[in-house]
């Protein structure tokens, strides 16, 4: 899986870093970082939890082909 953030979209509301933060970062100037664009399927609930919980529906998963 491959996480994607729309940044255009994104307001840093730092849920995605609560749930998963070994995938997401906000840096001190409120940018979110995905710091694993790749992560382990063992990460996948996180990160599914992260989606879920975007309030800008920012985040998505791009499955691999």
């Amino acid at each position: 899986m491959r996480v994607v953030v729309n940044l255009n979209q994104c307001e840093a509301n730092a849920l995605c870093m609560g749930v998963a933060p070994e995938v997401f970062e906000l840096t001190d100037e409120d940018e979110l970082i995905v710091l694993d664009e790749y992560p382990n399927e063992a990460l996948r609930a996180r990160v599914e939890a992260a989606v879920r919980q975007c309030p800008r529906q920012a985040i998505s998963i791009e499955e691999d082909v």
